[in-house]
């Protein structure tokens, strides 16, 4: 029970970090649910049906959300505020109901036959894209990131291609996800497009809210606070939903920047002292 937990709390973890990276640039993406139904579906036809190993099959899925995400992205991510959050929502309904009519990947049925997820191999892809990212915000580009988030005017007037740059964090993104959809396809064996649907993407929002924005770091925080929570106030009962409902409220209400709001010391200055990013 304990080792489902710590699973699952791995898989959203890697769900948030995919958020997080897009938001990077500014683009709030409600599609993680679509990419990571990508990421699932993708590597189990590879694994299942083709007889790949899971290392590859998991590559060819991450790259294969990712051109998706960039074909998308390029006239998507042109848009701003609420209009791209709407495009990103009918890019996963528009996912799951492709899943639902493609009968040779089991259509509305499902799709079975994957196994070899378990535990250490979230935990192992949890730390490799935990320390890509933690390089990434101690890089120069992060600071490009930082511009293009904060004034993407200014960004272009000072030489930044900004639309490559939101195509780079919304497709990074996109395979992060994918990741995470290995790994829950193959250690639940069996999926349906109805385990992709957009509720799943607004939580993996709210982990980002929850947790913190600003840094990495909020992100397993938060996620790690809504998956657990959960299970470990069980003896409330019916009374559960609305006890976590109340503590998550509470907690946005006095820390609206999320538990964890400090941002990262990214690239050094020619002194040799790590420069702050501004707040917003």
């Amino acid at each position: 029970m304990i080792a489902d937990h710590l699973f699952f709390t791995c898989i959203n973890i890697l769900l948030a970090w995919s958020v997080y990276v897009s938001l990077l640039t500014g683009s709030l993406s409600f599609a993680q649910g679509a990419f990571m139904a990508v990421g699932c579906y993708a590597s189990g036809y590879f694994t299942a049906k083709m007889g790949l190993p899971m290392l590859p099959a998991t590559g060819l899925a991450a790259l294969i959300s990712a051109l998706i995400a960039a074909l998308v992205g390029y006239p998507a991510l042109r848009l701003r505020g609420i209009y791209l959050i709407l495009a990103t929502l009918g890019l996963t309904f528009c996912i799951r109901v492709l899943l639902e009519n493609m009968d040779f990947l089991g259509g509305i049925g499902g799709f079975g036959g994957m196994k070899g997820g378990d535990l250490p191999k979230a935990a192992v892809a949890v730390v490799l894209i935990g320390m890509a990212l933690w390089l990434l915000s101690i890089s120069p580009l992060q600071r490009v990131f930082d511009a293009v988030r904060e004034d993407d005017r200014v960004a272009a007037a000072l030489g930044i291609n900004v639309t490559a740059i939101r195509l780079i964090g919304f497709s990074a993104g996109a395979a992060i996800a994918a990741v995470a959809g290995m790994l829950y396809g193959h250690y639940m064996s069996f999926v349906r497009p109805e385990n992709f649907d957009v509720t799943l993407s607004i939580y993996v929002v709210l982990y980002l809210v929850l947790g913190g924005v600003n840094n990495l770091y909020g992100a397993i925080l938060g996620a790690a606070i809504m998956t657990l929570l959960p299970e470990y106030i069980r003896f409330l009962a019916d009374w559960r939903p609305t006890v976590f409902g109340a503590a998550i409220l509470v907690l946005l209400l006095f820390r609206p920047d999320g538990l964890l709001s400090f941002r990262p010391r990214t690239a050094l200055s020619k002194h040799g002292r790590a420069l702050d990013i501004p707040r917003v």
